[in-house]
Formats: structure tokens, C-alpha cells, sequence
């Protein structure tokens, strides 16, 4: 049975039967508190001869929230063991690949590569929960990296309030957690197994974790599967609905779009660049003061030019296959095709040489423990 959108979520008031126009666009730039009715204007067509300052409205926002800063993480794949069978991922468990996890001294070998490298926040991944790469054993890892990084965040399965709150309390200070498309047709057709084909689940996973007292939960969708207005409405609901329930912790948002990976998945709605900025400057607009996240997915030239402009964090130097930093050719092949294959430094230099400065730290792992910060 195809699952029942929340009302809360639903975008339609915003979306349906109304056709912007400039002077919406207009309105939208000089509202006081824009929300998803503006937010769907600045991704109308109506927003394209507007591009330019949308722009520099971002760019203006970005700088007033977050100085000339770019923060800094790396993602680390612990395990790429997967149930589920969903039509896009390189991990899904009709993919013919080797199949395999890091043992803990191999986690401890990829995390100090990955601190040599000069990182203070780690994203750990896996795959859906399974025998070989379950809580107990995302528990332990979580523990180890947090002996050596202030921040640690997790981007695995959903998990309950109380597994939450243990991870919580062995040092994980961020979940990330993508409904990948808030379509719940679409969704229903692209998860064709698994526990993930549990729409309602994965929604409600968020609030899940910031009932469990996590700092900061990370929202997404996956650009290419379904209208990507719709999507980015629905992801501006959800996060306004995280935000008025739970205002002790803070909201981030990533914009990955679909890569090339095994099984040779191809987006039905395809995103191009233009699109993808225009998506980034509106979001900047409505949420000026929630970090936004751009990955290792897109062109270093596209990075390049979003970093600041919207962009307030950005992963450098990653590998998408588990063991991959320790070794010249990993054994498992990657989730999906990095695009930005540069070195840290190097993406380092490029934004020194924009007058933005990464930065590696930015709070203290003492205050796990304490209360959880705004929104910003």
C-alpha cells in the first residue's frame, strides 16, 4: 500500500494549479519571512531572468550568518552490506559487488589517515542495518571516532529514540538521515525491499533523533528522482516542522544529486548546475541562517563557485568505498562516482584563493554533553 503523505508535509497549497510570476519573485525576494510559498516562486521559471540576484542575495545572507568560513567534514564508509533494494544505490543488495566492513583496528587506521589530513569532523556510513554491520557494532565505531574527532555524525539506518540516545551519549553529535524523495509514490516504486521501503519510519527518524539529543540532524533529498520543486518544498516543511518541535538542536541540508553507481540507475528528473545553484540560492533566502552542505558529488569548477554563495560546508578529499583512504584501490567499488577528486589542500587553496578560509573546528567536543545549540 502506497503510504499516506502527513499533512503537515504536504506541499500542494503551494505547488498546484498557480503559475508564479515576475512580481512573485519579486515579493518573494523582499518578503520578511519568506516560506514555501516563496520558495517555490524562486524555483519557478518565472525566477530564471532573476538568477543574478538571487545570487548575491545569497551570497550577502551567507556571509552575514557564516563570515568567509567553509566548514570542513570527511565521510567515512564503515560497511556497504545492504538489504534493501533501492533502484539508485550502488549498495543495494541486488548489485554484484564484494561485499565487506572495516574491523576496528582498520577503523582506527582510517581515522587517523583521516585526522593526519588535518579533519576534526567525521560523517560515519553504512549500509541498512544487517548481522554484519549493526548498532553494536555502529556503537563501537562511534566510540572510537569520537576518542579522536570534536565532531562525529552518523548517516546509517533509522534507528529508535533510545539507540539514538546511546550513541548520544558515546559521542555522536549529528545524524543524517535523506528521505531521498518526500513523493510517496515515487518512493513506494524506488524502494522495492527492504526495512527503507517503510516510508513513514524514515520520516519521522529526525524527530527520532533530536528527541535523543542530538545536536544537529541533516535533511536531503536526492535530486533526480522525483519533481524537484516538489522535493524541495517538502524539504523546507520538514525542516520548519524539526525546527518549531524540536529548537533545541540544529538543522542542516544537503543537495546531492544523482550520480552515475552500479546498477546504472538514470535520473528521471534530471537536475542540471543551473537548476541545482538556482535550488541552493532560494534555499539561502528562505533559511538564512541554516548551514547548507555541498559533497564531493559535483564538478570542483560547480564547487568552486557555490562555495559562500549559499554554501557554508563542504567535504574534501572523499572516498565513497569502505577502506578507502587507506589504500591506493579500495576492494569494493564506491556508493557512487565522486566528481571533486582533488586533494584537501588543494580545495583548501581554492577557497584561500576566494577569500573564504576553511575551517576544520569549530566547537568543542566538551560540549556534547551540554545543551544543544540554535539553529545557525
Amino acid at each position: 500500500m502506497t503510504p499516506q503523505m502527513p499533512a503537515w508535509l504536504d506541499p500542494s497549497p503551494w505547488l498546484d494549479g498557480r503559475v508564479a510570476t515576475p512580481a512573485d519573485v519579486e515579493r518573494a525576494l523582499t518578503c520578511d519571512e519568506p516560506g514555501p510559498r516563496e520558495l517555490a516562486a524562486l524555483l519557478s521559471p518565472a525566477a530564471h531572468p532573476f538568477m543574478e540576484v538571487m545570487a548575491q542575495s545569497a551570497r550577502a545572507l551567507t556571509r552575514r550568518h557564516f563570515g568567509r568560513t567553509i566548514s570542513m567534514y570527511a565521510p567515512l564508509y564503515l560497511a556497504n552490506y545492504c538489504t534493501n533494494g533501492c533502484a539508485y544505490c550502488g549498495f543495494a543488495s541486488d548489485r554484484v559487488q564484494p561485499r565487506c566492513r572495516l574491523e576496528l583496528p582498520e577503523v582506527e587506521e582510517e581515522l587517523a589517515t583521516l585526522k593526519e589530513m588535518g579533519f576534526e569532523e567525521v560523517l560515519l556510513l553504512t549500509g541498512e542495518r544487517t548481522s554484519h554491520a549493526g548498532f553494536d557494532y555502529l556503537l563501537e565505531c562511534v566510540s572510537l571516532a569520537a576518542q579522536r574527532f570534536h565532531a562525529v555524525g552518523v548517516e546509517v539506518f533509522p534507528m529508535t529514540t533510545r539507540e539514538y540516545a546511546l550513541l548520544a551519549e558515546a559521542g555522536c553529535s549529528g545524524v543524517t538521515i535523506y528521505q531521498e524523495t518526500y513523493d510517496p509514490r515515487r518512493y513506494d516504486r524506488l524502494h522495492r525491499w527492504g526495512p527503507k521501503k517503510d516510508y513513514l519510519d524514515r520520516l519521522d527518524a529526525p524527530a527520532r533523533a533530536m528527541e535523543a539529543g542530538m545536536r544537529t540532524v541533516g535533511l536531503g533529498v536526492l535530486l533526480g528522482l522525483s519533481d524537484p520543486a516538489f522535493d524541495a518544498v517538502c524539504l523546507l516543511r520538514h525542516a520548519a516542522h524539526l525546527r518549531r518541535d524540536h529548537w533545541k538542536s540544529g538543522i542542516t541540508l544537503s543537495f546531492p544529486r544523482l550520480r552515475p553507481q552500479a546498477g546504472n540507475f538514470a535520473a528521471t528528473f534530471p537536475v542540471d548546475e543551473a537548476w541545482l545553484a538556482r535550488l541552493v540560492f532560494a534555499v539561502r533566502i528562505v533559511l538564512p541562517d541554516v548551514p547548507l552542505l555541498l559533497s564531493t558529488r559535483e564538478r570542483p569548477e560547480f564547487r568552486d563557485g557555490m562555495a559562500g554563495l549559499g554554501i557554508s560546508k563542504m567535504s574534501a578529499g572523499s572516498r565513497t568505498s569502505v577502506g578507502g583512504y587507506g589504500v591506493a584501490e579500495p576492494a569494493t567499488e564506491g556508493q557512487f562516482e565522486v566528481g571533486d577528486k582533488r586533494s584537501v589542500p588543494d580545495v583548501c587553496a581554492m577557497l584561500r584563493s576566494r577569500g573564504l578560509e576553511p575551517v576544520f573546528k569549530n566547537w568543542d567536543s566538551v560540549f556534547r554533553g551540554g545543551e544543544a545549540c540554535g539553529h545557525g
